[in-house]
């Protein structure tokens, strides 16, 4: 069954607040808001976003979000259109992430979750050799990612990724 397009839905403590954020964010307004919930349809990226009102403690299992666009032009583009809406940015640009060449800059929504806006620039090849896969004696090497990887993606500014 093919996917129409991927869905999305986070817990939010103030609803308000976090419409401002992801209208700037996505560039569109939400095509539905009720007392404690709002979803937005968005085109590009195709994605099916829900904000859900609801308390809690802590920040829970999200590492963070992204939205892959085509371009450094595109990345850049998004960073002026949120800073012109009044939103921090952080810029890493020529940076490896995720075993991948990335233009990228971080913008963090009021509870706390990280977004990425993000091209990737060049990739390493997927194709792993058998002996890439097993350690010195042919048995299956440790699954640990290296460093550059297990730094990579946390959503953190300045985390090397």
């Amino acid at each position: 069954m093919p996917a129409l397009k991927p869905h999305v839905a986070i817990n939010v403590r103030n609803l308000d607040r976090s419409l401002a954020f992801y209208r700037n964010l996505f560039g569109i307004d939400p095509v539905r808001v009720r007392p404690g919930y709002a979803k937005f349809d968005v085109d590009a990226p195709p994605l099916n976003f829900a904000l859900n009102e609801r308390p809690y403690e802590q920040l829970g299992a999200l590492n963070h979000l992204g939205l892959q666009v085509s371009s450094t032009d595109d990345v850049l583009a998004a960073k002026r259109r949120l800073e012109a809406a009044g939103l921090a940015t952080f810029d890493e640009m020529h940076t490896n992430c995720c075993y991948a060449l990335q233009d990228k800059i971080w913008v963090t929504d009021p509870d706390g979750n990280r977004w990425e806006v993000f091209v990737v620039l060049n990739q390493e090849d997927d194709r792993v050799s058998t002996a890439e896969q097993s350690g010195p004696t042919g048995a299956p090497s440790d699954p640990t990612p290296n460093a550059a990887m297990s730094a990579c993606c946390t959503g953190q500014p300045s985390c090397g990724c």
